[in-house]
């Protein structure tokens, strides 16, 4: 055995794991001047709540859709409920289960969060990669997340959020996306 190989290999990879927990806790701050009133947590379980059938939408399953604990999920959505974007009632499939239900105050600020969270802080945080670069990244982070046998089941279908974008809407906020990418 190469132990400088495996003690570089090592290294290399302590690094990898510092950096991208940084630049994950980095992203969640800065993502959060993007979704007042929403930080990004928030907003993240409002999305995976909406990529869940609505009968579905109990706190393990928005849990395992966004890849942590039902405790996390819990304090999340405790926080939204008390905003009033959010109602918790008893799931009709599972009488131990709990679902919840987006109210239209919280639709309509993830309509208005969506905006900025699309187009402004996508085109910022990933201004200097380009396609082929963010391809390889979004395989390498699913690679990445397979780490212990369970693949991603993530956000990779549309939704569409109720009071979203106009067609006008899209194509402007296109232009602002285009625009601020290159700047």
């Amino acid at each position: 055995m190469d132990f400088n190989k495996e003690l570089t290999l090592l290294h290399t990879m302590e690094q990898v794991f510092a950096t991208l927990v940084a630049a994950a806790n980095k992203m969640q701050m800065a993502g959060d001047a993007y979704c007042d009133p929403l930080t990004s947590r928030q907003y993240m379980t409002i999305l995976a709540i909406l990529h869940l059938p609505e009968d579905e939408t109990t706190f393990v399953n928005v849990a395992i859709k966004l890849g942590t604990s039902k405790q996390n999920v819990t304090q999340i959505i405790n926080s939204l409920q008390k905003k009033e974007f959010v109602t918790i009632l008893p799931s009709l499939k599972d009488k131990r289960a709990i679902n919840v239900r987006m109210t239209q105050a919280g639709l309509d600020t993830m309509a208005k969060c969506a905006k900025n969270v699309t187009v402004d802080y996508m085109a910022d945080i990933f201004r200097g990669f380009s396609q082929q670069e963010l391809d390889v990244l979004w395989q390498l982070l699913l690679k990445l997340y397979q780490f212990d046998g369970v693949k991603m089941d993530g956000f990779e279908e549309q939704v569409q959020i109720p009071n979203t974008y106009t067609e006008e809407e899209l194509r402007e906020g296109l232009e602002r996306f285009a625009k601020r990418r290159r700047s």
